[in-house]
């Protein structure tokens, strides 16, 4: 029968709504990106797409109202809801993306607003219990090693480096991400992620730069050249301290992509994995 399959997911995507964040007794308003899906079972023709819209909105509108702590407790409450209104679901989805503006110092000290990504991510099956995710995505800088070697090897002897300057390489515009699962009982601070992937770069990037900052962005990177995978396991490393009171079977993924400035292709590096697991050395 044309109509009798199960669809794994179906619902909307793209839908644009302001939400508000109360931290710390401040409200931020953060204009977020949302998906929500539920599955389809086979006897069910269509999935009713506007209740979603009215999920969605309920949501939202309570967030203008109520103090809410995080945009992952947002996307918690629309995929409960999501559940309630196809009561004939076993699966729901929900994905939240928003700008973030943080001011922060550049190498000079001057303060300046940078931009990031803050992600929340929730996903509510039959069997098992709500799960929910904050994350960040970051924009940082790696210089190559091999390119940084293969230099060192080929024209070291010939070419003169004052002051202990490091070897050339090319560099590439790492992106980063971290996705963390938040239990209930349990709080990640975003602020403190986008430090923490920051701090794995070879260096960080910003929006401002005078001469002599770019100066001491290019030295800092080339102080400190990664490979992709460098910048994963030093995330990895870094989350395994930050988040060392959280429970072992809390997952966390860590992603990080270098647009390669010498080939045409960009590489990639990815781990998930639960904080048990990572905490085994596995």
């Amino acid at each position: 029968m044309a109509n009798g399959f199960k669809l794994t997911r179906v619902g909307v995507t793209g839908v644009k709504k302001p939400v508000r964040i109360t931290r710390a007794g401040r409200n931020n308003i953060l204009f977020c990106t949302i998906d929500v899906y539920v599955d389809l079972p086979a006897t069910q023709k269509g999935s009713h797409l506007s209740r979603n819209l009215e999920v969605i909105n309920e949501t939202v509108n309570r967030s203008m109202v109520d103090s809410i702590a995080g945009i992952e407790i947002i996307a918690a409450d629309i995929c409960r809801a999501l559940r309630e209104k196809h009561e004939y679901s076993s699966y729901a989805e929900v994905r939240l993306v928003a700008d973030y503006f943080v001011e922060r110092p550049g190498p000079s000290g001057k303060r300046n607003l940078e931009s990031f990504k803050i992600m929340a991510n929730a996903v509510s099956r039959n069997g098992d219990s709500l799960r929910k995710m904050i994350g960040v995505e970051v924009v940082g800088m790696t210089a190559c090693p091999c390119a940084m070697e293969t230099v060192k090897e080929q024209y070291g002897n010939n070419v003169a480096f004052e002051n202990d300057l490091p070897i050339i390489s090319h560099n590439q515009r790492n992106i980063a991400t971290v996705m963390v699962e938040v239990p209930e009982e349990y709080d990640v601070e975003a602020n403190e992620l986008i430090d923490l992937v920051e701090s794995s770069f070879s260096s960080a990037t910003y929006e401002v730069l005078k001469r002599a900052d770019e100066a001491a962005v290019v030295l800092q990177a080339h102080q400190q050249p990664k490979f992709v995978e460098d910048v994963v396991r030093t995330m990895l490393s870094k989350l395994l301290v930050h988040l060392e009171d959280m429970p072992d079977g809390a997952l966390v993924t860590v992603r990080s992509e270098s647009e390669e400035s010498i080939h045409k292709h960009n590489a990639f590096a990815e781990r998930t994995a639960s904080l048990g697991e990572l905490r085994t050395g596995d």
